[in-house]
Formats: C-alpha cells, structure tokens, sequence
C-alpha cells in the first residue's frame, strides 16, 4: 500500500475479514464485539497503522468526540486535583479531553470558548459562573451539555457542580471566633470572583460577631504564593499589629504567613491562629499542621464529566444544581481553646 494513501476503515475491515460497521463498533465500543473479531480488528489496526479520523465521526454524529475543559491555570494546586478527577472519569470513555487554559483573563475565554464551539464538542466543563456577557452567550448556544464546576448558583448554562464560597469562609471564620479569636484578619491573593466570594463571607460573620475591621484586611493582585503569603502577614501586622488570626484565601498563603510568624517569633495558634482554604495535603504536614477549608476538587472533575456522559447516553435525571459541600479541617494553628 502506497505510504501516502490515507488507511481507511475499509482497509481494516478487509485485512481484519469483517465489515466496516463491525471494525467502526469495535473500535467505538468493543465490549459489542466478540474476543476473536475483536483481536483480529486490533491486529488489523497495528498493521496498518490505522488512525481514526475525527472528521468523519464528525460528520456522522453532528459533533466530535471532544470535550473541553476551560480551567484558569494549570500550575495551580487546586486545578491538578480537579483534572485528576476529568481524567479519571473520561479516560474508560470514547471521549477525549482537550483543555484551554483561560489564565484568568475573560477575552482567553471567549477566544477558546469559540475555538471549542467550531469543533462541535461533546460536551464542556468551564470553571466557575462568572463568564462575561459574550461567554455566556457563547455556552448558552452550544448544543451540548455544559458543566460550570468549582461553585453553585441559582442560574446555571445547564448544570454545575461545586459549593458555596461564601458559606465555607463563614464557616471558617466561625471557627476562628469559636476559638477565642477576636481580631481576625483577612489574606487574600488575586482576587478573582471565588476568593471575593470567600471574602465577603469572611466579612459577613465577622460583621455578625462584631470583630471586622477593615484595616485587618489586605488583598492583592498577584498571584498566590508561599512567598506571597509572608509578605501580606508582615504588612498586615505593620497596619494592624492587634491581629490575633488570619483566615488566608487559599493554602499558599497560609504556608507563607506559618513560616513568616516563626520567622518572628509568633506562637501559633496562642499569638495567631492561622487557617487556609482547599486544604492541600501539605496542610496536614506542616509543623504546627495547618487548619484549612476542605473542598472536593476531584471529585467535582469526576463527577462533571459522569454528568455530561450520561446527559449524552440521554440518562441523567440529576438535579441542576449538585453542591458537594466543604468541610473546616480544624488542626494545631488554630486549637487555641
């Protein structure tokens, strides 16, 4: 066979000895097929080098067997336990997983949002529900199912699966009040829709408690970092040297401003309590070990993709909105009671 002739279905279905619908259902789902059938197909394929051509399943079905990931950085802690659970869920499948990384900037968002659209994907799992309006425009016309993950809302594309932001920095800041602390403070880095959500609920039970105060508060652009994180609780404590716990927006920070409280001499939890939020595995380890805001990462990646196969199997009768809650791991830095 000529090295420049595109190997077909047919080819395989004539070395393999069975029809071209008996290669395509093997290949697509070959628990249809029998043993035999099945390894004289694969032979077939390794032969011949065979490479399914998207297009023609394309063609087809009216869609590709694409689903899109849209997450906001793929350094991010976080975001690795989430692909973890996509993976795990769409590696068994006929679908393949194709991720755009949308760096927290809504015009990369729109540009891959569109880029997914032209491909006719499966399905989609974007982060968050804080597209801007031509985003949102965008997801409502795709004619798949759509998974926003990391929180809940009232108004999701189709479905979304996560938990409240708010409810869990309310929760947090709860615990903090509950131990005895009555100057909290707040650390958060970015400030990206979720971690102004953490903020107002940190501010919201502080409020009810009656311990905000707004010169307890610093927030910053960048990114997070452990590095970050020592930084904002020096200054923080320069502003408002009153400060007997931190409630840090995520676990980066909470790192940083442990080390930095060593670095001055800070008991923690006695002089300051100190508690993150997604609680990474680093969190139990440290030295005191680090209370923090367990939330279900990979199992929100895994779940997203179960809800858009079987949306596609034309089987899901879930709700719309699926909260996987959170939980407080209370540790050493703030057991001051």
């Amino acid at each position: 066979m000529s090295e420049n002739k595109r190997i077909t279905l047919d080819d395989v279905a004539r070395l393999a000895g069975v029809s071209a619908i008996t290669v395509s259902r093997a290949l697509r789902r070959p628990e249809m097929v029998s043993e035999a059938v099945r390894k004289r197909i694969d032979s077939a394929v390794a032969e011949l080098g065979y490479v399914p051509n998207p297009a023609a399943r394309h063609l087809a079905t009216g869609r590709s067997n694409v689903i899109g990931v849209l997450i906001p950085s793929v350094t991010n802690s976080v975001f690795a336990e989430v692909l973890k659970g996509i993976y795990a869920a769409s590696e068994p499948s006929d679908y393949e997983v194709q991720l755009a990384n949308t760096r927290y900037c809504a015009e990369t968002e729109e540009n891959a949002l569109r880029l997914f659209a032209s491909q006719k994907p499966a399905g989609l799992v974007v982060s968050g529900f804080d597209q801007s309006p031509a985003a949102r425009k965008l997801l409502e016309r795709l004619e798949c199912p759509v998974v926003q993950i990391m929180e809940t809302g009232d108004d999701p594309v189709d479905v979304c699966v996560g938990f409240s932001h708010f409810h869990a920095a309310e929760a947090a800041t709860r615990h903090l009040i509950a131990q005895g602390y009555r100057s909290p403070g707040f650390l958060g880095a970015r400030m990206d829709p979720r971690t102004q959500r953490r903020f107002a609920g940190f501010k919201a039970e502080a409020e009810a408690a009656g311990v905000f105060d707004v010169n307890r508060v610093v927030t910053s652009p960048e990114a997070s970092s452990a590095t970050k994180g020592a930084e904002m609780l020096r200054q923080l404590l320069t502003q408002a040297p009153e400060v007997d716990a931190i409630f840090c927006n995520n676990d980066d920070l909470a790192l940083g401003a442990l080390f930095e409280a060593q670095r001055m001499g800070l008991a923690v939890p006695q002089r300051l309590g100190i508690c993150g939020f997604n609680d990474l595995e680093v969190m139990a380890a440290a030295n005191p070990s680090l209370s923090s805001v367990r939330t279900r990462r990979f199992d929100m990646g895994k779940l997203a993709i179960e809800i858009i196969l079987s949306r596609l199997a034309g089987t899901y009768s879930g709700a719309r909105v699926v909260d996987l809650g959170f939980e407080v791991m209370e540790r050493d830095s703030t057991r001051r009671m």
